[in-house]
């Protein structure tokens, strides 16, 4: 699996205290059992919910394509809010 986003809000995410984590450790996510729904049809965007450490959190990407096949493109995460902390409990 492939990924790619955009380095600057990575940091810009890991200096939000709301967020509190880049790009890089959320790559964390897809180390371990996570939850995956579709969030959007046009752009077409997935939710993947996992670990990180000790947090939960909700990763939003693209799928996308280029010459050498299909990859991950990072737009945003956060912590899971109660909501995402319950799916994730009666899905996992």
């Amino acid at each position: 699996m492939r990924f790619d986003f955009d380095p600057r809000k990575s940091q810009r995410l890991r200096k939000n205290p709301k967020r509190g984590i880049g790009f890089e450790e959320a790559l964390a996510i897809f180390d371990r059992p996570y939850y995956l729904d579709q969030r959007s049809d046009l752009p077409e965007q997935y939710r993947a919910i996992g670990w990180v450490g000790q947090h939960l959190y909700s990763l939003i990407f693209e799928i996308r394509k280029d010459d050498e096949g299909e990859f991950y493109h990072l737009v945003t995460l956060w912590r899971a809010t109660r909501e995402e902390e319950r799916i994730y409990a009666e899905n996992s």
